[in-house]
């Protein structure tokens, strides 16, 4: 019987997103396939570091673990490794899910070279996290959640038990549009704007998918022996720009635990005191400021919104 996974949280991460593949890849660029390859098998008993996506994925595995042992409950979260290794180089990757417990990883697909994004709709996949901008941003054309990962500062999540995610508002949970005023004509243009627009929603965003399927992870926490999911809005606006995010996100019916309209202030500190497993924004100066603190992943525009943008511009 096919396995239904309307209700579940799938996470599509890549092998160098998940693990820390820089030296790897450091040879592969230098020296070529075979080098890589001949590296990866004398390897492939020595596992590979954390990296920055493996905090996130070891707390959505957690999603389903139940309080007895007995009690077969649904499966909330499923995590999918994709990797254009081959397989005659995978096997260093397959050492480490097991070295580090991650047993409760069921699925992944290797592409030998090819791009990996056209295969993440076979595994329903709800959140797509890489390395490579190119694979994201061909995720998100085909309206894929999905984002570029930051080197991370390590063990910053590892004492959490309920996940952390952290969002940017404008061009990530909603679109560009409130973005493109502020861009073309300044901050007062803006503010006038969300004003006039303050009873009329939003538009969505490209992770507006990921908060409905967290939000549905928050209701039906039965069965489940940890906290699920705290999602915290950290975005640029200030008030009163603020009320029509807050309607927006009642009209979706959306649950977001906690908010911080920071009006220009960097938004390091709040980062550093949520501790986030992962903290998605679409400027890459915020990212950039981020990464030194929590893991962060870069939503970059859509090519349809670019042109879009630069349409709005000529």
């Amino acid at each position: 019987m096919p396995v239904d996974l309307q209700d579940t949280l799938v996470v599509g991460i890549t092998s160098s997103a998940l693990f820390d593949m820089t030296e790897a890849d450091t040879i592969y660029r230098t020296d070529g396939l075979a080098a890589y390859t001949d590296y990866q098998l004398k390897n492939a008993e020595v596992p590979l570091k954390p990296g920055t996506g493996f905090a996130l994925v070891k707390a959505l595995l957690r999603l389903n673990e139940t309080k007895d042992r007995k009690i077969v409950a649904p499966r909330r979260a499923e995590v999918v490794v994709a990797s254009k290794n081959s397989p005659a180089t995978c096997e260093r990757l397959y050492n480490s899910i097991k070295h580090y417990g991650l047993h409760d990883i069921q699925r992944s697909f290797l592409t030998g070279g090819r791009p990996i994004a056209p295969y993440l709709h076979a595994f329903s996949v709800d959140l797509f996290l890489s390395r490579s901008i190119e694979d994201v941003e061909a995720a998100l054309i085909s309206d894929i959640p999905a984002a570029v990962v930051y080197t991370a500062p390590q063990n910053v999540t590892d004492d959490i038990s309920e996940i952390r995610i952290a969002f940017d508002g404008d061009a990530v949970l909603f679109s560009d549009e409130s973005e493109v005023v502020f861009q073309k004509h300044g901050l007062d243009r803006f503010v006038k704007n969300e004003k006039n627009k303050v009873n009329i929603p939003l538009p969505q965003g490209p992770f507006f998918k990921l908060l409905k399927m967290l939000s549905l992870l928050q209701s039906n926490e039965e069965g489940i022996s940890k906290p699920p999911v705290r999602i915290a809005l950290i975005t640029a606006r200030s008030m009163p720009t603020h009320e029509r995010v807050i309607r927006t996100l009642k009209q979706w019916n959306v649950r977001v635990d906690e908010a911080f309209f920071m009006g220009g202030v960097p938004k390091t500190d709040v980062l550093r005191t949520f501790r986030p497993h992962i903290f998605f924004d679409d400027q890459e100066a915020h990212c950039d400021r981020a990464a030194d603190v929590v893991a962060t992943a870069r939503v970059p525009a859509r090519k349809s919104q670019k042109s879009n943008r630069r349409a709005k511009n000529e």
